[in-house]
């Protein structure tokens, strides 16, 4: 797994987590088991850069409980993490969506297998501006 991939995956974790903590800030969270997922989470977070194969499953885990546990923010949760986690987490993706993340994982890979720089983030808009504009 490349360094800058995974890097990506990190922040966005960073960010999704401190939208949980805000949530919990606000008391919008109903019961006391928050901490806990919490706890959870910092665990996945940190143990996603030793050994990210393993660290899927508590990946996938987390996120769909996300959106049982706190169903107002799911809008929020990165959808490239969902993506990345795979699994269980795709059920949170529409088709159209499933499809343009694997083209990109495909275009990810063709230029890893030649040594090519890549930038998720540009090729995403990319291929998303090129979905809609065949959808025109």
């Amino acid at each position: 797994m490349a360094l800058a991939h995974l890097d990506h995956h990190l922040v966005l974790l960073d960010h999704l987590r401190g939208i949980l903590v805000a949530l919990g800030e606000a008391e919008q969270v109903s019961d006391d088991t928050h901490a806990l997922f919490l706890e959870r989470f910092d665990e996945l977070r940190a143990e996603l850069p030793r050994d990210p194969e393993n660290s899927l499953y508590l990946g996938q885990d987390l996120l769909s409980q996300i959106f049982h546990r706190y169903p107002q923010i799911a809008h929020l949760v990165p959808r490239d993490l969902l993506w990345f986690f795979g699994g269980d987490c795709l059920h949170y993706m529409p088709d159209d969506e499933i499809a343009l993340y694997q083209a990109l994982e495909e275009r990810r890979f063709e230029a890893e297998q030649q040594d090519e720089p890549f930038d998720w983030n540009q090729e995403k808009q990319l291929l998303a501006l090129a979905a809609d504009s065949s959808r025109h």
